[in-house]
């Protein structure tokens, strides 16, 4: 019932700060620019999923909300959203799973330069119900336009949206026996922790249980961060290095056939991974 990702929402104090360091570190050009309730948007489209840069617009509820998350919390990860082909089935069965879904609604947005119109159905799970993060699903009317390369070597998809818990058990039964996504991993470490690794589409959400990290809420999970593909994991440093990211060295990856680095800037304050994943032999 869920088809994969379509998009993560950063909240940003500044969106055009916000919408720089993301060119800056994708590669690529905004896709959508709008504004309303409270908020102006940055939409960067990849080939399997959106990041949605949100900042407060206003002196309204809804921006004195976005404020005060931004004063708490600091910049980085607010929600997900789920893509789903049929989202009055999608409803019925959040419902039956005790989410206790929003109603059904429809939205719809304007971008600001090209005055295309883009419009979706959506719901949301209650935050209660799912273990602390903001879970939307929607239906979309028509594909985003992609964001453009911008610069050389740009990031071209999602490999992973990081999650950390602090109750394995109860977070795998949320994504797995009741939202439905298949495990493709689990896996326990000295060092990392317990990895628990969920496809949806063909990027995957990620479940880490790290028991040093403290202080630990067994009740709240938390968005934490974000892996990114990319083709050639060189051209990328050399790329952030002189834009002045900061980034460590590349270094291998614990799957066989990646390499990776670790992104130290211009995130938003997001952790941020960037891996290169080798090409498979030919049978």
């Amino acid at each position: 019932m869920i088809t994969g990702l379509d998009h993560v929402v950063v909240l940003v104090r500044d969106i055009a700060a916000g919408a720089t360091a993301y060119e800056t570190l994708l590669a690529r050009a905004p896709a959508w620019r709008s504004s309303g309730d409270g908020a102006d948007r940055v939409l960067f489209t990849l080939d399997n999923m959106t990041v949605e840069l949100m900042a407060p617009s206003g002196d309204g509820a809804a921006a004195n909300r976005i404020r005060e998350v931004i004063a708490e919390q600091g910049e980085g990860l607010a929600s997900i959203a789920f893509r789903t082909n049929d989202i009055a089935k999608m409803h019925r069965r959040l419902d039956r799973l005790a989410l206790k879904p929003e109603p059904v609604t429809q939205a719809e947005s304007r971008d600001t330069i090209s005055g295309g119109m883009l419009s979706w159905r959506r719901t949301r799970a209650a935050t209660s119900a799912t273990r602390g993060v903001r879970l939307f699903f929607l239906e979309l009317a028509g594909e985003r336009p992609l964001s453009t390369p911008s610069a050389a070597a740009p990031i071209t998809a999602l490999d992973h949206v990081v999650i950390s818990t602090g109750d394995p058990e109860r977070a795998a039964a949320l994504y797995g026996a009741r939202l439905g996504l298949d495990m493709a991993l689990d896996r326990s470490h000295s060092d990392w922790g317990q990895l628990m690794f969920f496809r949806c589409g063909d990027l995957i959400v990620e479940i880490v249980h790290r028991p040093g990290d403290q202080p630990v809420d067994k009740t709240r999970d938390r968005l934490w961060g974000l892996s990114w593909r990319i083709a050639d994991i060189d051209a990328t440093r050399a790329r952030l290095l002189s834009a002045g990211v900061d980034v460590s060295d590349v270094r291998a990856g614990r799957k066989p056939g990646t390499r990776v680095l670790t992104v130290r800037s211009g995130t938003c304050g997001i952790p941020t991974l960037l891996v290169e994943r080798s090409a498979r032999p030919a049978s």
